[in-house]
């Protein structure tokens, strides 16, 4: 073929010095210092920390948060309130379920600034002095907890979901969405689903919340 130089053995191997040179070339741009942009750091914000007041199991915290603290972290690691535990940190696990207005939220899936001014009561709130929370109590008669790590959780969860019950909130286990909640094994489980206790001891919180669930 016309303009075509056929390839050997011997014409590439002449090349080689060639294909050396290109390399350390390449090498060495490769290793040349890269000068960067200056940036003033006077033109960044200093920090995203914002007024928080949590009002939390009956008192006012005045707090300056930053924007990105979830309410989880707000109680623990800024009112010392280490009761809510951190579980999963991604909503999974339930450990950190709190109370917000009475509804059940998972603190770690909370930002604290928009709990901003409402109403937030934790494991640490619910007893009155010496006087135990009726939930409580039944977890201790029913030893309903083993290493206690999710037990806080499981406490404040069925609070709410005994509330929920009460105000007819249907779950996915009711029959009849439009009319009253169940109150049987399977509906309780359902809505206490979102608790997770690695122990296995859900028969006995079964047991402790149906003994509560009873006397109302």
């Amino acid at each position: 073929m016309t303009g075509f130089r056929r390839l050997t053995r011997r014409s590439v191997l002449g090349s080689g010095g060639l294909m050396v040179g290109l390399l350390h070339h390449s090498a060495h741009a490769r290793s040349a210092p890269v000068t960067l942009p200056q940036v003033s750091l006077a033109t960044q914000p200093a920090t995203n920390k914002v007024p928080v007041r949590l009002n939390v199991n009956g008192r006012s915290h005045d707090l300056d948060l930053d924007t990105r603290t979830t309410l989880l972290d707000a109680l623990r690691e800024h009112l010392g309130l280490t009761g809510t535990k951190k579980g999963c940190d991604h909503g999974q696990c339930g450990a950190c379920t709190v109370l917000i207005n009475g509804n059940r939220r998972n603190a770690c899936l909370s930002l604290a600034v928009a709990r901003d001014g409402e109403q937030i009561t934790t494991i640490e709130g619910l007893a009155e002095g010496d006087k135990l929370h009726p939930v409580q109590a039944a977890f201790v008669q029913h030893d309903a907890f083993q290493c206690g790590y999710c037990t806080p959780g499981q406490i404040c969860s069925a609070i709410g979901m005994l509330s929920e019950i009460e105000r007819g909130v249907p779950s996915a286990a009711s029959a009849d969405p439009a009319g009253a909640p169940a109150r049987d094994d399977a509906e309780l489980r359902e809505r206490m689903s979102g608790n997770i206790c690695r122990c296995a001891a859900y028969p006995n919180i079964l047991a402790a919340i149906r003994s509560v669930e009873s006397a109302t």
